[in-house]
């Protein structure tokens, strides 16, 4: 990590990837739904570090479909996801971001998590509505 704060490089993504999941697999709501679905962390870690270094410092690494993922945890759950698990999945990327990082591009993690959080939720409601 930097010393001065702000997150510059991969590097920091993955340390606030990594400290942010642990947080997510110890919490009693959000954990069980994230470690019946991910096998792998350390090959998560990767994939996610990817995905916000292409959301923070427009990298275009990341190749996935976020969209596609979360529906099929959904389906996974039994179509059980809620706002509140988004919203509990929010309060955590932000509180981890504040015990980390301050600056620009905390506060666009922060913003692009937030807006993410609602377009995916939207996704898997439509998907919802097609079965």
């Amino acid at each position: 990590m930097n010393t001065n704060n702000e997150i510059q490089s991969r590097k920091d993504i993955a340390f606030l990837v990594r400290k942010f999941y642990s947080k997510v697999q110890k919490d009693a709501i959000l954990g069980p739904i994230f470690n019946s679905v991910i096998t792998n962390w350390e090959e998560h870690y990767v994939i996610l570090t990817d995905f916000w270094e292409a959301q923070l410092f427009l990298k275009t690494k990341y190749k996935g479909n976020p969209i596609t993922v979360h529906q099929k945890v959904d389906d996974k759950m039994q179509n059980t996801i809620t706002t509140e698990h988004f919203g509990l999945w929010l309060n955590l990327w932000f509180a981890t971001i504040d015990e980390l990082f301050s600056g620009e591009t905390a506060w666009v993690a922060k913003n692009r998590a937030q807006k993410m959080s609602t377009m995916l939720f939207l996704k898997i409601f439509e998907y919802r509505s097609t079965k």
